[in-house]
């Protein structure tokens, strides 16, 4: 791991996010992407986002491609390959891939499209909506900007699409078939459908008069929490430059993590409540891969939405892989503090995760109020804490029964 890049409900870049990350920040408000009268309407925006302000977007090209996550991908990448400090050039571009997942891709560009075709008729529609809805334009548009010409793709795990694209990512590496990829997921998905649908399915919270999230919104996600009530929807985008480690010396880049484990499973049960054996099978396959002990594992990303099933059941898996030893184990749910970005979650928190490790610090999971059921676990509750540690879980699960959880080793 070379670099990253972040756009999420507290801030337009990685290093805002993470200031406002350290200082216990929670980035939620009341929808203003789209006008809903849903009761979840609570919900993460990434703050000062105006991709009509890119130097790279002229008018045309925004009327061209509306499908929000387009110029979102394309900014990210860009940015990733700045912190990471790596050109594009005739020897790097043909050995850069970018695999960025999604889990609901254009959604955004078809409303427009349904919208014309209803009120304007069926010539209104516009004969770009094909490749807005995509999954891989939006990779292949971040190559056409920044000049990388090896494979692009969408790995489509739901809500652990990212941490798909980061696997992927570093297999790809070891067998040779790039040198660096460009790996995480974007998702816009403030729009009124999307934010009814998960209303109506009871997965996000809705704020009512007694809720403490009532008067300030940023109190609506609180994983592990006792009155947890379901995750906050959440736009965002997180890259990371995965790159071989022979490129890293040669090009004298800055090694910055190692992705040490890799573990995924599906989970043939439900298509939206959580497998207890399959998410075992997975954490134990990537300390495994990892070549390493439970005992080594220093702290965990949770995937931690805030839903009353989702949390005790990943609280249920770690039991049962760590036992006593988990309460020493302390861990992060970065969700509390960003939302819930579907398949962009996996990679801002791979983010966040590498740069706590890196700094020797946990960042908290905000908005606690201690859970008695969860007595025995560490949640590292509302303060950021120091800590040094060698390896991190990241833990990521979604809808039809998918997991994927990395162990990333410091440097």
């Amino acid at each position: 791991m070379a670099g990253y890049a972040a756009a999420t409900s507290l801030g337009n870049t990685f290093s805002k996010t993470w200031s406002a990350a350290t200082e216990g920040r929670a980035g939620f408000r009341k929808v203003s992407r789209c006008d809903t009268t849903s009761r979840s309407n609570i919900v993460g925006e990434i703050p000062d986002w105006d991709p009509t302000t890119l130097s790279y977007v002229n008018a045309k090209e925004a009327s061209i491609w509306n499908a929000d996550y387009i110029f979102l991908t394309m900014e990210m990448c860009r940015q990733a390959l700045i912190h990471a400090g790596l050109e594009m050039d005739s020897q790097t571009g043909p050995r850069t891939a970018c695999l960025i997942g999604s889990a609901l891709n254009g959604t955004d560009a078809y409303r427009v499209a349904m919208d014309n075709y209803v009120n304007r008729g069926p010539f209104k529609v516009s004969p770009y909506l094909l490749p807005n809805v995509c999954a891989n334009l939006p990779s292949g548009k971040a190559g056409m900007l920044l000049g990388f010409t090896g494979p692009i793709f969408s790995p489509q795990g739901a809500c652990a699409s990212a941490n798909h694209a980061i696997a992927m990512g570093a297999r790809m590496i070891r067998d040779g078939d790039c040198d660096f990829v460009l790996a995480g997921g974007v998702e816009t998905c403030i729009i009124p459908e999307i934010i009814q649908g998960f209303s109506n399915m009871l997965a996000t919270i809705k704020v009512g008069p007694k809720d403490r999230a009532h008067a300030n919104p940023h109190l609506a996600s609180r994983p592990f929490s006792i009155d947890r009530k379901g995750f906050v929807l959440s736009e965002g985008a997180g890259v990371l430059l995965l790159a071989a480690e022979e490129n890293i010396e040669s090009l004298g880049l800055v090694k910055k993590a190692e992705v040490a484990g890799i573990g995924w499973t599906s989970d043939a049960k439900h298509f939206t409540r959580p497998n207890k054996t399959t998410i075992v099978h997975a954490i134990h396959d990537a300390i495994g891969d990892a070549e390493i002990s439970t005992v080594d594992i220093g702290s965990i990303n949770a995937h931690g939405t805030s839903t009353p099933t989702g949390d005790a059941t990943e609280v249920e898996c770690l039991r049962e892989i760590f036992g006593k030893q988990l309460s020493s184990i302390p861990i992060s749910a970065n969700k509390s503090q960003v939302g819930h970005s579907l398949g962009a979650s996996a990679a801002i928190e791979a983010a966040l995760s590498i740069e706590a490790m890196s700094q020797s610090l946990l960042l908290p999971t905000v908005n606690h109020i201690p859970d008695p059921a969860f007595d025995d676990i560490d949640v590292v509750p509302n303060k950021i804490r120091r800590h040094c540690y060698e390896h991190v879980l990241s833990n990521s699960f979604g809808f039809g029964g998918t997991n994927c959880c990395i162990i990333f080793r410091g440097v």
